[in-house]
């Protein structure tokens, strides 16, 4: 079964950024952030990763293969600028 949503949780600050599912991207579920600017999805080559508008790649996770079914709930590693920012992808009910 495949998760409708998920968060990305900052271990900075806390900060939540909610996803929800966002029709199939490769033959595998895509997921838009709740306020339309990131997308995460799955991509031969790149695995899964988000990314905004113009397919930069913004966030990926740091273990796995990233060949998994779903986006895998583990540490995710952003990058925006110089900035780079890791989240926990938690699922409804895992925190």
């Amino acid at each position: 079964m495949t998760v409708p949503s998920f968060a990305f949780v900052c271990h900075v600050d806390g900060l939540r950024h909610h996803f929800e599912r966002d029709g199939e991207h490769h033959g595998r579920p895509a997921y838009r952030r709740t306020d339309g600017q990131v997308r995460c999805l799955w991509a031969p080559g790149l695995g899964w990763h988000c990314e905004i508008g113009d397919g930069l790649v913004t966030a990926h996770p740091v273990n796995g293969t990233g060949d998994e079914a779903e986006p895998p709930a583990t540490v995710w590693r952003s990058f925006k600028g110089d900035r780079s920012y890791l989240y926990d992808l938690v699922t409804p009910g895992g925190g």
